[in-house]
C-alpha cells in the first residue's frame, strides 16, 4: 500500500471530495484508510467508563485508499506514488517531482 500513518493526503472522490487530512490509521488487508476529518460518520455508544453518559458521537469511518491520493510534502501538491530502489531499500517516489517521500 502506497499510503502509510501520519501522511497527508487528499481525497478525490466520494462525498468529501477535495478535503485535506493526516491518515491516523492505514488497514492494508481492507485497502481502507482513516482520515482526520473524514467520512463522519454518526455512532450510537453505549455508556463506557470513558463516556459515562453515552449518546451519540461522531467518528471517522474508513476510506477506500483509491479515493485518496497523497499530497507531496516539498510542492503541497497532490500527487502519485512511485517505488525506487536506492541503497537496498525500497522508498516512496513522488511521480509530479521525482523526489522521494
Amino acid at each position: 500500500m502506497f499510503i502509510k500513518r501520519n501522511d497527508k493526503v487528499k481525497v478525490i472522490a466520494g462525498k468529501d471530495k477535495g478535503k485535506e487530512g493526516e491518515v491516523l490509521k492505514a488497514i492494508p488487508t481492507k485497502d481502507r484508510v482513516i482520515v482526520k476529518g473524514v467520512n463522519i460518520v454518526k455512532k450510537h455508544q453505549k455508556p463506557t467508563n470513558d463516556n459515562p453518559n453515552g449518546g451519540i458521537i461522531e467518528v471517522e469511518a474508513p476510506i477506500h485508499v483509491s479515493n485518496v491520493m497523497l499530497i507531496d510534502p516539498s510542492n503541497n501538491e497532490a500527487t502519485r506514488v512511485g517505488f525506487k530502489v536506492e541503497d537496498g531499500k525500497k522508498v516512496r517516489v513522488s511521480k509530479k517531482t521525482g523526489e522521494i517521500i
